[in-house]
């Protein structure tokens, strides 16, 4: 279908659908079976059979399948069972936290799927994109991506951004008019919209033509779901850790061998050994633990309304020393309310808060009605130069659209003034908001078929564009007192940390033209509505948590400087000393320049989105890692360059969100501070489970070493090595991954992104532990070995328990860099869970006589346990008071 082709009126009988209305539910629910979802065919994932057998692709594992083959055809069953079974149930450890792993990452996607406005049963209504279908009505806006193919229906300085379907960067003007040229090729189809391309200016209406794979680019699938794998720093760095860790540790396992062997034990025991202790101490799963431990932190930051879109961002998080964070609807509510009216000369007050229709206007003590000048005029155009509207849900209104647009509505029904009086009036043209304009303006037709302009936005871009204002008399011409009085009014209202709003009209001849340069000049002032969003109650802790964090927070606003400053003072941001820079300044100073002073500057005041990037430049060359908040299209750049961009989750674009590592799901400034907190926690957290496995790792080789250097008999045999590694490792280790965070996470300063993961002496902890670990359990194989030197399966029972038992201690050391003391053990359940269900198996093997011989253990008494308990205590216990007494 040449839907390029067809007039408005023809699309919409063809696809049963009116623009006024949109489709009825049964409608949608009907085309999402004949059509199917919005979707493109993403790249086959990994068959779970193959996602199960990579757990054996790895070289050791192999080695150890292949000793288990030589022990069966020597004639050693039980050993080579019970290494099958422990090397299968390893894999299956492995394929569950790898689906996981999966799963996390797949809902992740999920929700920060795009989103899109659409028109059903006459209701606007955000869904996610992937609900989208043929018919619906759909509202385009600058930085939306485009949901499906659609052809514009209503077009306002609409354009789009084609590069991912022509390879095209230039900006494409849409129309609504229907083309009958034949045989074009999509690029050259200007009234139609394709998915995946963004809108970079204007604003517009459309009817969805093709979705999912009946799409232009589903044709021609360039824009298929990239499911390649992204390692994160932290997974390369561990990575190339682990390959020295092998080396490492097969020198070492090389060294027990060659030594057991000169000292008479049979090559195939010891080969089987070796080849088990390798297995056990190299930490082959340790990229998938920190993978799955970083899902597990993306769920909790989830919880706390925070959507990580790149792994990579969780690492740098913990580094972040500078947050640069909007003002409107991050640190405040984003429910503006007119506060204060400014007209006739007057300042007139506004009762009322939020979105509450109820209030009255006030001119000092007196109460204003509807006789008063010029003021319902004000009210009105205000009205119509609006894009948002009211919603009444449960007896509340709520405003659909911009939070300034809204209350300038509510403002005007306090007045009487209703959205009847605007259906009296036509727009003709829209010339929209954008950063660098900074203002808005409508061509409005009354019922007598006569044009004027209505143009709201900041006063300082407004009053220069002003010749006359309204008196109560009528219009004068605008001179010198008049303004000053104008610009004192601004400030007076700035003082009172109300942001300001100018409006102002001009009637149109039939010769001027919507696209005239000049059109909005020569205005005529009518008023400021000066309001307020007010802060967020938990911005102002977060914000104190943040500088204890060693966190610099900078307040960032295109508000009028004087009320920049009045709200960083309410929210403690700016400091007595503490810099304002405003818009203007920026422009003079380059980025050298602005770096001299931006260490003592907490406030940007009148910047546009452009500056965001010369601020983010500046800090990044003063050393610090930035987090930069944004919504526009045009944040896009400095979110992009900066360490760590967080995008709006509520009101931020598509092309912001994409550009972005974090989402805020409710735009609040105290989730960032949520999600760093997180993020420190995550890192702290895998450099547990680093310090726990690495220990365990270090003891095991240890005592084998020990062992063989004073020509004792093996301590343990391979189905221990090998039980060890599956049970007292693994379950533990993933728990530590779940660990709350300390009390002092946010007490800290940030982490230096260069720091290396055995910083801070956590190397010097894993190898003395270890050393202590491996030298605990060989004390407890010779006191049980010196007793009975003919008992050796006692002895190795007594081994392998004070081993385990020395680990599962050790687990709750590695929760603090403090001691074991530092933190209640029942603080993380699921620790305490995993030691218990270790310690379980353990008595199963142990004590379960068809267990014993395949794992040559024998029963202990009592007495044993004594001497196992105070042997595995005593490492964590030593630091214990080691530390405390520090």
């Amino acid at each position: 279908m040449k839907w390029y082709q067809l007039d408005v009126e023809q699309i919409e009988q063809k696809l049963h659908v009116t623009a006024n209305r949109g489709l009825t539910d049964k409608q949608v629910e009907q085309r999402r079976k004949e059509y199917g979802e919005n979707l493109l065919e993403a790249q086959k994932k990994t068959s779970r059979w193959l996602l199960f057998m990579k757990q054996f692709q790895d070289f050791m594992v192999m080695v150890l399948l292949a000793a288990t083959l030589i022990a069966g055809l020597l004639g050693e069953y039980i050993d080579a069972i019970a290494i099958m079974v422990i090397v299968l149930v390893n894999g299956l450890i492995g394929y569950f936290q790898e689906q996981k792993a999966e799963k996390s990452l797949d809902k992740l996607k999920e929700l920060s799927a795009p989103m899109a406005q659409v028109l059903r049963d006459g209701q606007w209504e955000k869904v996610n994109s992937k609900d989208i279908v043929v018919g619906d009505i759909v509202r385009l806006q600058s930085g939306d991506r485009i949901p499906a193919d659609v052809r514009i229906i209503q077009s306002s300085s609409l354009e789009t951004e084609e590069s991912a379907l022509t390879g095209e960067s230039l900006p494409v003007t849409k129309h609504a008019t229907a083309i009958s040229a034949d045989e074009l090729d999509p690029q050259d189809q200007t009234n139609m919209g394709f998915m995946g391309t963004m809108i970079t200016r204007g604003s517009g209406t459309g009817i969805i033509v093709g979705t999912g794979m009946n799409t232009v680019m589903g044709q021609i699938a360039s824009l298929m779901v990239n499911t390649k794998k992204m390692t994160t720093p932290l997974e390369r760095k561990l990575a190339e850790l682990g390959k020295i860790l092998i080396v490492v540790s097969l020198i070492l396992t090389a060294l027990v061998v060659v030594l057991g062997v000169i000292q008479g034990h049979q090559i195939y025991h010891m080969f089987l050994a070796g080849v088990s202790l390798a297995v056990a101490a190299i930490p082959e799963g340790l990229p998938a633990i920190v993978t799955v431990a970083l899902a597990l932190g993306v769920q909790r930051m989830i919880r706390r309304k925070a959507i990580v879109r790149k792994l990579s961002a969780v690492e740098t998080l913990g580094c972040a020393s500078v947050i640069c964070s909007d003002k409107t609807g991050t640190m405040t509510e984003n429910k503006m309310t007119v506060k204060e009216v400014f007209v006739n000369g007057d300042h007139l007050y506004v009762t009322g808060d939020g979105y509450d229709i109820r209030g009255d206007y006030f001119l000092r003590e007196k109460k204003v009605d509807g006789e008063y000048p010029n003021l319902e005029s004000m009210l009105l155009y205000g009205m119509l130069c609006n894009n948002s509207s009211l919603q009444v849900k449960r007896g509340k209104y709520l405003v659909d659209g911009n939070p300034t647009d809204g209350a300038l509505l509510i403002a005007a029904r306090k007045m009487g003034v209703s959205a009847m009086e605007g259906e009296k009036y036509r727009i003709v043209k829209e010339l929209p908001f954008d950063s660098d304009r900074k203002r808005m303006s409508v061509i409005v037709e009354d019922s007598n078929h006569m044009k004027f302009l209505i143009t709201k936005g900041a006063p300082e871009v407004l009053l220069p564009r002003c010749s006359y204002h309204m008196r109560p008399n009528g219009r004068e011409l605008l001179k010198e007192q008049g303004r000053n009085k104008i610009e004192q009014a601004i400030d007076q209202m700035a003082d009172r940390a109300l942001r300001t709003l100018a409006i102002g009209v001009k009637p149109l001849t039939k010769g001027e033209r919507a696209e005239d340069a000049f059109l909005e000049n020569d205005l005529t002032f009518y008023g400021l509505y000066g309001m307020i969003d007010p802060p967020r109650k938990e911005v102002k802790p977060a914000i104190e948590e943040c500088r204890r964090a060693g966190i610099k927070t900078v307040m960032i606003t295109g508000d009028h400087v004087k009320t920049a400053k009045a709200i960083a003072q309410n929210l403690n941001i700016l400091p007595e000393n503490g810099m304002v820079l405003e818009g203007r300044q920026l422009n003079k100073m380059s980025v050298t320049e602005l770096e001299d002073v931006i260490d003592d500057t907490y406030v940007f005041a009148r910047v546009t989105p452009e500056h965001k990037l010369k601020i983010v430049k500046a800090f990044q060359q003063r050393g610090h890692v930035v987090a930069m908040t944004g919504d526009g299209v045009n944040d896009a750049p400095a979110i992009k360059a900066s360490d760590i961009g967080v995008s709006m989750g509520i009101s931020g674009t598509d092309v912001t969100k994409e550009a972005s590592s974090l989402v805020l799901l409710d735009d609040n400034f105290a989730t960032i501070k949520s999600a760093i907190q997180e993020g420190r926690n995550i890192y702290e957290n895998i450099r547990k489970f680093i310090r726990y496995i690495l220990a365990s790792n270090v003891g095991e080789i240890l005592v084998m070493l020990f062992a063989m250097l004073l020509a004792l008999p093996l301590p343990l045999v391979p189905v221990q090595i090998l039980w060890v590694n599956l049970v007292t490792d693994g379950l533990p280790a993933m728990a530590l991954g779940m660990d709350r965070a300390e009390g002092d996470t946010m007490r800290k300063g940030p982490r230096d992104p260069k720091e290396g993961v055995f910083s801070n002496g956590l190397g010097s902890r894993i190898v003395s532990r270890g050393f202590l670990i491996g030298t605990v359990t060989l004390i407890a194989f010779m006191l049980a070995y010196q007793d009975d030197p003919a008992n050796l399966i006692y002895a190795q029972t007594m081994a392998f328990t004070t081993l385990v038992m020395a680990q599962l201690i050790h687990v709750f050391d590695c929760r603090s860099d403090q001691s074991i003391f530092a933190r209640n053990p029942f603080e993380n359940m699921y620790l305490v869970l995993a030691v218990l269900s270790s310690l379980l198996l353990l008595l199963v093997v142990i004590y379960w006589e068809p267990l014993q011989p395949i794992f040559h253990t024998t029963a202990l008494s009592m007495h044993d346990w004594m001497l196992i308990l105070v042997l595995g205590a005593l490492p964590s216990v030593l630091f214990g008071f080691q530390t405390n007494r520090k």
